[in-house]
């Protein structure tokens, strides 16, 4: 009777606890590497918001992790010897979820690191700036995920209505720079308030989503659009997103100023709008509102020959270089996801120059991807090298000491980007960085 009771519950049950035990192990398994490819990859740095973890209050219950929307596609939370550890930081974009999920509040959510600060443009509950009638919102002010973003767009529109000299004058209401997320949402609000405004983007509608990777999963949570209503999406790709934006924008006759930059911002002399200058023209307006993310101006290299047609600083349809000769120059993500896409179309020929001596900054799938492309013949990788001119039919590139002329008929420069903290100081911003802290 012992022996049949034994069969009947305790090996069950004891079956059952070691099928847990051995895939909890292997998922803590899964979350050393994945911290261990962060550490090689140099990826320890998160990008924006992102959560501290106390281990002294963590039970290992596993809720922030599985509350990360980018767990699906990517690590960024896991488990390691019973506690919840952020094992890959460069994945996190700050969704917050975690620190939601937690029930025993062991995450807080901040800005920056010990080693790295992140600057942080002073702003007020109601996204005005310490200039009066400056504003700021989404990835800018710290919050890089677009819902968020474009909630902040919708709700920054809702001040700009409430300033005194709105409505009156000879001027527009309000500049929106950028036509992100955040500005995109802005210009809406602009438009169904009626308020007279001008929109402003250096690139292209998107912002920091044009330059997310093709096919890249976005928007995990429903927003909502002026004008529009509701956003249902949960989980979309890069390209359905844009062109959905696409579609609102022609259908409402938004006009946005395309590859229009502001080069600076200047108050009036009774203190009550603003003069804002541009590559194009100059506007005067009673408000300003940034929406120009993080990214910033893309850094150029400074050659000759660098203003041509065919120097882009973003890959936007690798198809448009079948057949042709391409140089793609960088070592980050950005830069190894433009090479080996280019080099899966038909008749490319892809040349990938980088100035140091290893891609140190890009993840480790992108890194074999260029690994497997270079040994198969279909890439040619040269490490430590340096553009030095530009011309029409061919690039001049320093290469092991000597002077290398390629073919060439486009060139894709993904070198970074410079950030608006200067520009923000010199418009009279308060900026903070921030090592580690909310």
């Amino acid at each position: 009777m012992n022996n049949l009771w034994l069969l009947i519950y305790v090996v069950p049950f004891l079956a059952i606890f070691a099928w847990y035990l051995r895939a909890r192990r292997q998922k803590e398994e899964a979350s050393i590497r994945a911290a261990e490819e962060a550490i090689a990859a140099s990826m320890t740095e998160p990008p924006s918001l992102h959560p501290v973890i106390d281990p002294m209050k963590c039970i290992g219950c596993r809720s922030c992790v599985n509350a990360c929307p980018e767990h699906k596609s990517h690590p960024v939370l896991g488990m390691i010897r019973g506690k919840a550890r952020l094992i890959a930081p460069a994945n996190c974009i700050g969704h917050g979820a975690c620190k939601q999920a937690c029930p025993v509040d062991a995450i807080d959510l901040v800005f920056g690191t010990e080693r790295r600060g992140v600057d942080i443009p002073t702003v007020q509950p109601n996204f005005e700036t310490n200039v009066p009638g400056i504003f700021i919102a989404g990835e800018l002010g710290g919050m890089g995920l677009i819902r968020n973003a474009i909630e902040q767009g919708r709700q920054a529109m809702g001040s700009v209505q409430a300033l005194k000299g709105i409505g009156a004058g000879d001027r527009y209401d309000v500049v929106i720079v950028g036509a992100g997320p955040a500005g995109f949402a802005a210009s809406l609000g602009a438009m169904e308030a009626g308020l007279r405004f001008v929109t402003v983007e250096q690139d292209s509608l998107g912002g920091t989503v044009a330059h997310f990777p093709r096919g890249k999963l976005v928007m995990t949570q429903p927003a909502n659009l002026p004008i529009v209503g509701k956003m249902r999406f949960t989980e979309t790709s890069k390209e359905k997103l844009l062109e959905f934006w696409q579609g609102i924008e022609a259908k409402t006759q938004l006009k946005i100023n395309y590859n229009e930059r502001v080069t600076d911002v200047v108050a009036t002399a009774d203190g009550q709008g603003f003069e804002v200058a541009t590559t194009r023209s100059t506007y005067p307006c009673r408000a300003v509102m940034l929406t120009i993310g993080r990214r910033g101006t893309p850094r150029q290299l400074g050659v000759p020959g660098e203003e041509m047609e065919k120097v882009s600083y973003r890959l936007i349809d690798p198809s448009e270089y079948e057949g042709k000769h391409v140089l793609v120059v960088g070592g980050g993500d950005s830069a190894l996801e433009a090479a080996h896409s280019i080099a899966e179309e038909p008749g490319t020929t892809v040349t990938l120059s980088y100035r140091s001596e290893a891609f140190s900054r890009a993840k480790a799938a992108n890194r074999d991807k260029i690994e497997n492309l270079a040994n198969a013949g279909r890439l040619r990788v040269l490490m430590s090298s340096n553009v030095r001119e530009i011309r029409d039919d061919e690039v001049i590139i320093d290469y092991e000491g000597k002077s290398w002329r390629l073919p060439n008929q486009g060139i894709i420069i993904c070198a970074g980007g410079i950030l608006p903290t200067g520009f923000l100081k010199s418009i009279g911003i308060d900026v903070e960085t921030k090592f580690g802290t909310a």
